[in-house]
């Protein structure tokens, strides 16, 4: 019982990273109906140029505040360069400018800092807490609680702001909103720059955890990936949920089914993502869709 407790919460630490790259995905896809494949390079950029923050002399919370304005510029930087120009073209052009924006920013990230594993401070006291028998970090209670948080805001931002109900129109219905007066192209590059913030911050969530270097987020893009499908593509509240349960399914497998272990936990993944799609493609938490023909 011990064991499991604190699988349980190391489970839910390492699902919390996966949820706010999910809830990143799931901002893009909400804005354009298109899953942004460069959203884990976006995050590991930003997490570099944290840690050269760090590296200058920067406080690590100054740090880790700045790089969140430098993402959010960034992403709405990029949306207005790169995204706009294809913004009403089909929707495997819009996917092959984000798998260039992939490789391009894996390449500058070594061109700049190179391709040596690089430790990361971590934000949180390293302290173990002691619950009972159950003992964890408070890297894991931070990590978790930051995620939440971060749903939190993005809820209310949605729900309870007159911006946020523009950006929600603007996806849904962006002929109807152009006509009401909305900005679409301004309500994409505000999403676009949301889904940044969000990527920076599973980025310098993780960091501390796998090491930074220019390859650290391929991985984890696969677990939001199916975070994100498992909780539904469109829905905020399942990405985080989704990402929850994912890791700690993988951390329960990984430790007590001993064929899986370390090596297979991505190919549990993919088959999460293969099953959800096959069976119920709107995820635990998305819409089911109908059409009468």
């Amino acid at each position: 019982m011990h064991d499991l407790a604190q699988q349980i919460v190391s489970g839910l630490a390492t699902g919390s990273i996966f949820a706010s790259l999910a809830l990143a995905l799931v901002l893009i896809y909400r804005s354009m109906g298109v899953i942004n494949f460069a959203q884990g390079e976006m995050a590991m950029f930003t997490t570099f140029i944290a840690w050269q923050l760090v590296q200058q002399g920067l406080p690590i919370w100054a740090a880790f505040a700045l790089t969140i304005v430098v993402a959010f510029v960034g992403g709405v930087a990029l949306e207005v360069v790169l995204i706009r120009p294809v913004e009403r073209a089909a929707p495997l052009t819009i996917v092959i400018v984000t798998l260039g924006l992939l490789i391009t920013l894996n390449g500058l990230a070594g061109l700049f800092w190179g391709y040596v594993v690089k430790p990361f401070p971590t934000p949180f006291p390293t302290t173990p807490i002691h619950v009972g028998s159950v003992s964890f970090s408070a890297q894991d209670i931070g990590i978790i609680l930051v995620s939440l948080a971060a749903l939190g805001i993005i809820t209310l931002f949605f729900q309870k702001t007159k911006l946020g109900l523009a950006m929600r129109a603007a996806a849904l219905y962006p002929d109807e909103s152009r006509v009401l007066g909305i900005r679409v192209s301004r309500m994409l590059a505000l999403g676009w720059g949301l889904a940044a913030v969000m990527g920076a911050i599973s980025g310098i969530m993780v960091a501390p955890v796998v090491f930074l270097d220019p390859n650290m987020m391929q991985g984890i893009i696969v677990y939001a990936f199916a975070a994100a499908v498992l909780g539904g593509i469109e829905s905020p509240l399942g990405a985080v949920i989704g990402g929850l349960v994912l890791g700690v399914v993988l951390n329960l497998l990984g430790t007590y089914v001993e064929a899986i272990g370390t090596d297979l936990r991505l190919g549990v993944a993919f088959a999460i993502i293969v099953v959800v799609l096959l069976f119920r493609p709107a995820g635990l938490f998305g819409r089911v869709g109908t059409q009468r023909v």
